[in-house]
């Protein structure tokens, strides 16, 4: 599946190298308000999944211990 942006169109693949991330939320930007039930939102819907999975990988959220929650906010 290719995914436009601009005039150019990038091919779908794993998300690997940070630039690749920096040209895929650039790419999100432009289609993600697509219509619904078209080929661009299909792609915006794949594109997403895969920078949540590099953003994941990547830039993880640690789980809050709940009495260090409770701690920082008295």
């Amino acid at each position: 599946m290719l995914t436009r942006f601009s005039n150019e169109i990038m091919e779908l693949r794993p998300i690997k190298p940070e630039k690749d991330y920096r040209n895929g939320l650039k790419c999100l930007e432009v289609i993600f308000n697509a219509p619904i039930d078209t080929k661009e939102e299909d792609e915006a819907e794949i594109l997403s999944l895969l920078l949540e999975n590099y953003e994941n990988e990547h830039y993880p959220i640690e789980s809050t211990d709940p009495i260090e929650a409770i701690k920082i906010r008295m």
